[in-house]
């Protein structure tokens, strides 16, 4: 299961994300200011609503409070660079790994950690039951067949950005990112989909509540894994960064 690490502050309008029900019992005393507890889904899939006040709550998806750079100083930190994607295979990317050998691959991994009702788990990791809200769209899921496992950065324009210098090991540690909360996000299919092999300055998520969370941690991952951004990426960024003055970043450097 992924370590609990927080990169932002409260967003407007925003929901807190299933993951953070899970820290414990002194680390929410500690930052009781900053943090709200998990909304339980209704068992239908249906749009969710806020839970929280629009000072109070972070998206889901995204750690609550803490304090780090603000969005606009991180997006300045991220270097530029000319994207090529001469030479990617989405297969470069060994992805859905089970690293620690418990039976339940990466996928399983953040259904589990993600769930806002907790789903059954079978043999093998088979997963029955369970309820979880994708913050893209505010939509709330309750057969996990119906969810897509997005990375932040999509091993595309990781590959562009960088990853196309590296060598099969650091690939396929990135497409299974557990280490931090940011990499790897369950939504619903029809979101991740939509959203692609596509930059922010090309997709944002529909959900509005979501945009300032949704930058951050796409600026976090491509500062964790030390990653460029284009000219029209950098431009999309600072208009979100601009709109999202309240916004942090933070983020530790892959090892």
């Amino acid at each position: 299961m992924r370590p609990f690490q927080p990169s932002h502050l409260p967003e407007p309008l925003a929901v807190i994300t299933p993951r953070h029900a899970l820290i414990s019992t002194a680390l929410l005393a500690a930052c009781l200011t900053a943090c709200n507890p998990a909304a339980t889904a209704d068992p239908d899939d249906k749009p969710a609503s806020p839970t929280a006040s629009a000072t109070s709550a972070a998206a889901p998806g995204a750690p609550g409070g803490g304090s780090g750079t603000p969005l606009n100083d991180a997006v300045a930190m991220l270097p530029l660079g000319e994207e090529s994607r001469t030479g990617y295979e989405r297969d470069s990317f060994n992805h859905w790994i089970d690293e620690d050998g418990d039976g339940c691959d990466t996928r399983r991994e953040v259904l589990l950690a993600e769930a806002v009702t907790k789903p059954e788990q079978g043999d093998r990791c088979a997963i029955t039951g369970g309820s979880w809200s994708s913050f893209y769209d505010e939509v709330e899921v309750t057969d996990a067949r119906k969810l897509d496992i997005d990375h932040m950065v999509p091993l595309a324009e990781a590959w562009d950005s960088g990853a196309s210098e590296w060598n099969a090991e650091r690939r396929e540690q990135y497409a299974n990112d557990l280490g931090s909360e940011r990499s790897l996000v369950a939504v619903t299919a029809k979101s991740n989909r939509s959203k692609s092999d596509r930059d922010p300055g090309e997709w944002l998520p529909p959900a509005a509540s979501a945009q300032c969370t949704y930058a951050s941690d796409w600026v976090a991952t491509k500062l964790r894994w030390k990653l460029t951004i284009d000219t029209k990426e950098q431009a999309a960024l600072e208009k979100l960064a601009d709109g999202c003055p309240d916004t942090v970043v933070e983020y530790g450097v892959a090892p």
